[in-house]
């Protein structure tokens, strides 16, 4: 075989460059990695729900409109759980009525619903009285909240919203009105300056959530230390919000350490493998000098890949959400598979008799084109995630992507720079211990071309019936499925769906067509059968509307005769009635929640049980039909909810990224045709590319059934990953067939033989690095990770058994 063949020539330069310049290349790319690693003082992390969402996405923009229109639906819920069962117990009641005025201190708190201060409207005589449901519960007697009990369990306002039908437990809903950023601006200017002048530190926009969900657990806390009676459950928009951040520290405290374990682990077994376990306690020191300066040099990579990745992204501007997140453990799996290519055909180099130098540079000429394509290709797939229409993957694509191509610079710089620095051992090469250490890939290799055509027919056989599988997902997208029970919020809000209220709302915006049109008989006749068509479905727990208010008052101002709980039958009695209502209410308990500021349009909340995502978006637009075919006009009948966004989240991904999985195939086949210098082998090497995603979610179908957002980019994510078997695979053989003049059967041995270990290794750090991703407590990451293994894995697979088949079948061509 010739050494400096076209195929390798720039590699073999490289190599002897960085051999010979090795110091200034040490130094130089260390300044590059710590200029990079500077942007990290511009790191942010933002954990708001809404970075899943663009700007023009259509659900985030109706919904928007709605809030605007009313008041913004973000909150705190905190479920009360009286260890008695007695909601209505004296010392219950004076624990609410006490954590309620100190809910109203929440930062950015608008409004504060709880059971005690529910206004309760009540005739006496010809007027009628509107007041706090429970007041002064320490002065009350048994008699009063008895009554109190009685009314708040007979009142379809309360049931399944604020308390359950035993009264056993109760809610507090505490509605957080986070500013726009530019009033948030001017409210930090202020908060800056005092905070200034006390030394002290305040919160950014992106961590509103967090400090509102730690005033409230702290204020929790001090309730239950007076009352500990009493359990506490705290659910709800903010605490979605917080749950996102909490899921994204706790990976990195645990995941990435664990990956870094499981790496250092391989390279000591790579090493132990490779230097022929020396033997002897000068050969063991020899053995462990070793093992550290090819760990050392690794880890420098790898760091440097990382920091540099995130820093450099977070210089432009990107903020860490629990998406992105996952990044550096990503940079860190597939960097690694760059370095270990390069190391092992060092190490067997000098196995071989080469000197350490001349095995460096060997192992750059023979790897430098397959670390670059499955590099290239990699990055290719990362940045096709930008046709994502979730902002947070477009930013972990764009993190993935820059960390790979810096792990790419400095595995072909730094890392062969240091190993030609550091020391290191290996013992020469025995022959028959040699052929004990490959025979299983050479008899892997002849049962592959004995077995040609049954593993051909076989592998397509099996494929087809794993595609059909896979097209039997579902697709599936609940916000509180995004946590294991080790988050709070996941524990609490499904805690709260089995006994209180419901966890997702579809909401409306229900137009009467007229200002002052809420108080039109004929309207609100309309709204009530909307209201009895929505709570005829057994999904809903509870049904929110004017109506009950409009019934509530007509009531009272009939002298509380139960008859009279019902809607106003004339317009100006309503309206009046209204008037009335309102003026009765006290400061932050108005209806401006409902109402909208001209009277013309009224909020509809429709709260519903633990359902999948598509039954929500089909009860959804089942309503919006509904009220266009009773004369309901307009755009405010598009049902819409935080739910409901979430919902049709793994929709738009999954149409986003079909376009840019193309993208992604279209690229990914140009470089290979060019790298491999073969347009018939450039495009062979696309099947065993994609074959795998399809094979994954065929299992995945066994092992979940049900498709996610995160799930939908990761076709985008593996075709550059999986492609490092291949490239590697597919350069060992042609440079067989090119260079040595193989036949098809010997280049396959040849290839098998030469890149065999290292395939097998990259696949054991890849697929174990996601394996270790997928205990994420976060499901976006943990079924993209999960998911990505299985591809990962099967790929390998293909790769060892499909591919070589594919090949000897295509290339029958002879040698010379």
């Amino acid at each position: 075989m010739e050494n400096n063949s076209s195929n390798g020539s720039f590699g073999s330069v490289l190599g002897r460059f960085v051999v010979r310049w090795r110091w200034p290349i040490l130094i130089g790319t260390i300044l590059i990695a710590i200029l990079g690693a500077s942007g990290l003082q511009y790191a942010g992390f933002n954990n708001d729900y809404r970075v899943f969402f663009s700007e023009d996405n259509p659900q985030l923009k109706t919904n928007d409109a709605l809030q605007k229109k009313y008041t913004k639906d973000d909150n705190v819920y905190v479920v009360i759980q009286p260890k008695n069962g007695k909601v209505f117990d004296r010392d219950v009641l004076i624990a609410i009525e006490e954590f309620v005025d100190s809910a109203w201190q929440t930062p950015y708190s608008s409004r504060v619903d709880a059971i005690t201060n529910y206004q309760f409207t009540k005739a006496e005589g010809d007027d009628m009285f509107v007041e706090d449901l429970i007041f002064g519960a320490a002065d009350l007697t048994d008699e009063q909240i008895k009554e109190a009990e009685k009314n708040a369990l007979a009142d379809p306002i309360l049931q399944h919203r604020l308390i359950n039908e035993d009264a056993s437990l109760t809610g507090i809903n505490i509605v957080i009105k986070k500013p726009d950023p530019e009033e948030y601006k001017r409210i930090q200017a202020e908060k800056q300056q005092m905070a200034d002048s006390l030394g002290i530190e305040v919160t950014t926009y992106a961590e509103t959530e967090t400090e509102v969900a730690a005033f409230v657990r702290n204020q929790v806390e001090l309730l239950k230390e007076k009352h500990p009676s009493i359990e506490t459950h705290l659910s709800g928009v903010v605490m979605l919000s917080n749950a996102f951040g909490e899921a994204a520290q706790k990976d990195l405290s645990t995941l990435i350490p664990a990956m870094y374990l499981v790496i250092i682990l391989t390279l000591i077994l790579l090493v132990l493998y490779n230097t022929g376990f020396l033997k002897g306690i000068s050969g063991g020191l020899k053995s462990i000098v070793t093992a550290g300066s090819v760990t050392f040099s690794t880890l420098l990579v790898l760091m440097f890949s990382i920091l540099g990745g995130v820093g450099i992204m977070s210089y432009l501007g990107v903020e860490l959400t629990s998406v992105s997140v996952s990044a550096p453990t990503m940079i860190l799996t597939l960097a690694v598979a760059d370095s270990i290519h390069i190391l092992i055909t060092m190490l067997q180099g000098m196995r071989n008799g080469l000197a350490k130098k001349e095995a460096i540079i060997e192992s750059m000429r023979v790897n430098f084109m397959p670390v670059f394509i499955t590099s290239a290709t990699t990055v290719v797939g990362f940045l096709t995630m930008n046709f994502s229409d979730a902002p947070p993957f477009r930013d972990l694509g764009n993190i993935a992507a820059t960390g790979v191509g810096l792990a790419f610079f400095f595995s072909v710089t730094l890392l062969p720079a240091l190993l030609a620095i550091l020391p290191m051992w290996v013992k020469g090469k025995n022959d028959a211990t040699q052929g004990a250490n490959l025979s299983w890939l050479d008899n892997l290799a002849n049962f592959v071309i004995a077995k040609r055509g049954p593993l051909l027919y076989g592998s397509i056989g099996v494929t087809a019936l794993l595609v059909f599988f896979a097209s039997r997902n579902q697709l599936n997208e609940q916000f509180v499925e995004y946590f294991d029970d080790s988050i709070e919020f996941r524990r609490a809000t499904d805690f709260m769906a089995d006994n209180l209220t419901g966890i997702y709302t579809i909401e409306y915006s229900v137009s009467s067509g007229e200002e002052g049109g809420i108080s039109n008989p004929a309207f609100l006749n309309t709204l009530e059968r909307f209201e009895n068509w929505f709570e005829a479905n057994d999904k809903v727990v509870h049904v929110s509307t004017y109506t009950d208010v409009a019934r509530k008052v007509n009531k009272s101002m009939h002298s509380d005769n139960p008859s009279e709980y019902k809607l106003p039958d004339n317009r100006e009695e309503a309206a009046q009635y209204l008037l009335l209502y309102e003026m009765s209410l006290p400061f932050g308990l108005d209806l401006n929640n409902q109402i909208n500021v001209d009277k013309s349009e009224t909020r509809f909340i429709a709260t519903v049980d633990n359902v999948t995502a598509t039954e929500l978006i089909e009860l959804s637009e089942a309503g919006e039909k509904w009220l266009t075919e009773n004369g309901i006009k307009g755009e405010s009948n598009l049902g819409i909810s935080t739910a409901i966004m979430f919902a049709h989240l793994t929709q738009r991904q999954i149409y986003s990224m079909a376009e840019g999985g193309l993208w992604a195939i279209l690229l990914i086949s140009i470089v290979l045709v060019i790298a491999l210098r073969s347009f018939k082998f450039g495009l062979l090497s696309i099947i065993p590319n994609i074959v795998p995603v399809a094979i994954a979610f065929g299992v995945w179908f066994f092992l979940s059934g049900q498709i996610t957002s995160g799930l939908a980019i990761v076709f985008s994510m593996t075709i550059g990953i999986v492609v490092d078997d291949t490239v590697h695979l597919f350069s060992k053989y042609l440079r067989a067939r090119r260079e040595q003049n193989k036949s098809s059967e010997e280049a396959i041995r040849y290839a098998f033989s030469t890149v065999g270990i290292a395939i097998v290794t990259t696949t054991i750090v890849l697929s174990a690095g996601f394996f270790i991703l997928g205990q994420s407590s976060f499901a976006m990451n943990s079924g993209m990770a999960q998911l990505t293994a299985i591809t990962i894995i099967a790929a390998l697979v293909i790769d060892l058994l499909f591919l070589p088949s594919v090949i000897m079948a295509v290339d029958k061509r002879k040698t010379a």
